[in-house]
């Protein structure tokens, strides 16, 4: 199974350094890519779709650049982890990217907009190694492996 590209949304270093970990002892080869805020999620994804167009118009279809999983905190500087995930959902070289929000709000209301806008699953900071251990494998299991995305992402941005 090749590699696979997950995208790491997360402010807060300790946080990133737990899921790296987390990820690390999983059983899918993956590349975790670390941003610090949404813009530089928005901007890596769009440089992805570009690379991913490219590629289709050499007629090289190898190379899958997307991420297969983004991991979104919702309390990110610059740009809120709701925008964000509005602008992956409606964009078509992101759209059917798996999103799982990471959050240490309380709010219910923030769970409700996150699932309105389109998470698939939503994990509340702060959780425990080996929950979050549990939950990398599920995800793993079927959202690296069973639910693939396409290898080509050449439609262009609506």
């Amino acid at each position: 199974m090749p590699t696979k590209n997950i995208l790491l949304v997360e402010d807060n270093a300790d946080d990133r350094e737990l899921m790296r970990l987390a990820f690390a002892q999983g059983e899918i080869s993956h590349n975790l890519i670390v941003v610090a805020d949404g813009i530089e999620a928005l901007n890596y994804l769009q440089r992805q779709a570009d690379n991913q167009s490219q590629t289709a118009e050499s007629g090289n279809l190898s190379m899958a650049t997307m991420p297969a999983l983004i991991m979104l905190d919702l309390n990110l500087p610059r740009i809120n982890g709701i925008e964000v995930l509005k602008r992956i959902r409606a964009n078509s070289y992101s759209k059917i990217i798996p999103v799982v929000i990471i959050s240490s709000s309380n709010e219910p209301q923030d769970l409700i907009d996150s699932y309105i806008n389109g998470c698939n699953s939503y994990i509340r900071k702060p959780i425990h190694f080996t929950q979050l251990q549990n939950f990398v494998r599920e995800i793993s299991t079927y959202w690296l492996t069973v639910n693939q995305l396409p290898t080509v992402f050449g439609v262009p941005n609506e």
